[in-house]
């Protein structure tokens, strides 16, 4: 199963990091973020991804000569939905796709694997714990879940936090099946909505993974969830950078 990196944007919230540098490029307790990142595909036993970069893309492909790359050369005028599909020719037979902006361990990946469902997100069941020192990052900003047992019935970052069973960390699993339906639907509201505001206010072009997740959901797609309880971190903010540096560290 392919993994898809989604690292297009420049991450301007990071400022001075990012100046001379893709978002991914940001080290964390001595190594860079998109390290971290290959290390936890490849220890949940998946091949070499395909990375989708836009800013500053040819310094990742002469760092990074194994990965295959797509080109987001619009990543100014678009947002993460549209960045993925920049990989739609490598999401038949299923795939994982991953935020470049994020740590996780390998072991949330490996039950999102092992999960018969077509559709599966990774969600951090202990996200809350994580906000108390965020302030540049409130928890309003997060990409919360409801589920009952390991069913989504919601992704939306207007979920009440107390109303929330956890966070989406910006890694999913998609069966060859859940790939099918996840393209169709993205087809069938691009050709609706193009150039149109969508869901909350937002253009198309801007709109966020979650948003064709909650389009599915509402036509009674199923996606499930595994969980991790902490071992996730989001790099954001500056403020992000620092606690990352301080929080995490090689298992």
């Amino acid at each position: 199963m392919r993994p898809i990196i989604i690292g297009a944007g420049r991450g301007s919230r990071l400022n001075a990091l990012t100046d001379d540098q893709p978002k991914c490029y940001a080290p964390i307790s001595g190594r860079r973020i998109l390290d971290w990142l290959l290390e936890a595909l490849a220890d949940a036993g998946l091949e070499t991804p395909v990375f989708i970069g836009g800013y500053r893309i040819e310094q990742i492909q002469a760092d990074y000569p194994q990965l295959t790359y797509c080109h987001n050369a619009d990543w100014q005028n678009n947002n993460i939905l549209a960045s993925l599909f920049y990989a739609e020719d490598y999401m038949d037979g299923g795939f994982v796709c991953s935020y470049s902006d994020i740590l996780y361990r390998p072991a949330v990946l490996q039950r999102a694997l092992a999960h018969p469902g077509d559709s599966v997100l990774c969600v951090d069941t202990d996200w809350r714990a994580r906000y108390v020192d965020r302030s540049q990052h409130p928890e309003d900003d997060a990409e919360k879940v409801i589920a009952e047992g390991d069913r989504v019935v919601q992704v939306n970052r207007a979920i009440p936090s107390a109303e929330a069973s956890g966070e989406y960390i910006g890694v999913a699993r998609f069966s060859a099946e859940g790939a099918r339906a996840l393209r169709d639907y993205y087809h069938q509201v691009k050709a609706a909505h193009a150039g149109k505001v969508w869901k909350g206010g937002t253009v198309f072009a801007k709109a966020y993974l979650i948003h064709l997740y909650q389009e599915m959901l509402a036509a009674g797609e199923a996606f499930h969830m595994v969980a991790t309880e902490g071992e996730y971190m989001e790099i954001d903010t500056e403020e992000d950078f620092a606690l990352a540096n301080a929080q995490w560290k090689e298992q």
